[in-house]
């Protein structure tokens, strides 16, 4: 990959990286508390075939982390102007985790813009979600946070992670190696910051907050593909036949003995996956008539005009 760069939009910086110069482009969207860098196990192999952009989204990784709109709209919203910056119109949306969420978002707020959507064991399509989480949702959990960046809780974590490196299922393991690194970039307040104000606005202690299961009917005729784990310790895989019900036409891969991050623990098996579902499939082309004629279908509004 390129070396990050950075751009200013609305007055905060943007880093990204961009790679390759295929004619598809795809937009690799991260999840919560982590950044670009997740996708370097993949982003490479991508940009042989593909032109590649890779965000730190806002508050997270070298992106600005200002008192700001983390929402799932705000996000997708920020990704059309980052892309406005770029030169780019139209991309092919890949969200892990939280970035899922956004991706479906980005989606639904501007097909015109969206070739294909691909949903890497994404957020918002069922209440469940890890118990770990859903914790850093209540109260308190900002001096918790704060706490556990001392030295003694750092050194306590980081037995803990050595421990279940040795004893844990690989899945379990990874997960927690992963989750490990993105608790490492929280050391940073103003980080801790905007991890706790995202996740507040997507989950609760009861579980997950923001869905898409009510809209997403109107991905008929978009492409889409969900690559999930089958030993998935945050996100169900359930989620992924939820997805594939959901979404007509959709793929769905369930990588084996995979936890939340099919991208890092089983890099070729994605990279090939993302690449058939790209080769077999045509870019598709937003049709306002189809969007109404779904949204006034689904919506019952025919028939209450007709009723009126």
């Amino acid at each position: 990959m390129d070396e990050q760069r950075v751009v200013e939009v609305h007055g905060h910086a943007r880093a990204f990286r961009m790679a390759g110069t295929g004619p598809t482009v795809l937009l690799l969207l991260h999840g919560i508390g982590s950044d670009g860098a997740t996708w370097d196990t993949v982003a490479g192999a991508l940009a042989e075939r593909y032109t590649v952009i890779v965000p730190d989204l806002l508050g997270h990784g070298r992106s600005a982390k200002p008192r700001a709109d983390y929402s799932i709209g705000g996000y997708a919203n920020g990704m059309r102007d980052l892309l406005g910056a770029l030169d780019v119109d139209r991309v092919t949306v890949v969200g892990h985790s939280f970035g899922g969420g956004v991706a479906m978002q980005f989606a639904y707020q501007f097909p015109e813009r969206t070739e294909r959507l691909v949903v890497v064991a994404g957020g918002g399509l069922g209440r469940q979600v890890s118990v770990a989480l859903r914790a850093l949702t209540l109260p308190g959990a900002s001096v918790a946070l704060g706490i556990s960046h001392l030295p003694p809780s750092r050194l306590a974590l980081s037995a803990l992670r050595a421990a279940a490196g040795l004893v844990a299922p690989a899945a379990l393991a990874a997960d927690l190696n992963e989750a490990y690194t993105v608790h490492a970039g929280l050391g940073d307040p103003a980080a801790r910051a905007a991890f706790l104000h995202v996740l507040r606005h997507v989950a609760d202690w009861r579980g997950q907050l923001i869905t898409m299961r009510d809209r997403a009917y109107l991905a008929q005729g978009l492409p889409a593909l969900v690559v999930w784990g089958d030993r998935d310790h945050v996100l169900p895989v359930g989620h992924a036949r939820a997805a594939a019900e959901l979404m007509p036409g959709a793929r769905s891969v369930v990588l084996p003995g995979v936890g939340h991050f099919p991208h890092r623990e089983a890099p070729a098996e994605f990279v090939d996956a993302v690449t058939d579902f790209v080769e077999g499939t045509s870019p598709n082309r937003w049709d306002a008539g189809r969007w109404r004629h779904l949204l006034q279908t689904r919506s019952g509004t025919s028939r209450a005009m007709a009723v009126d």
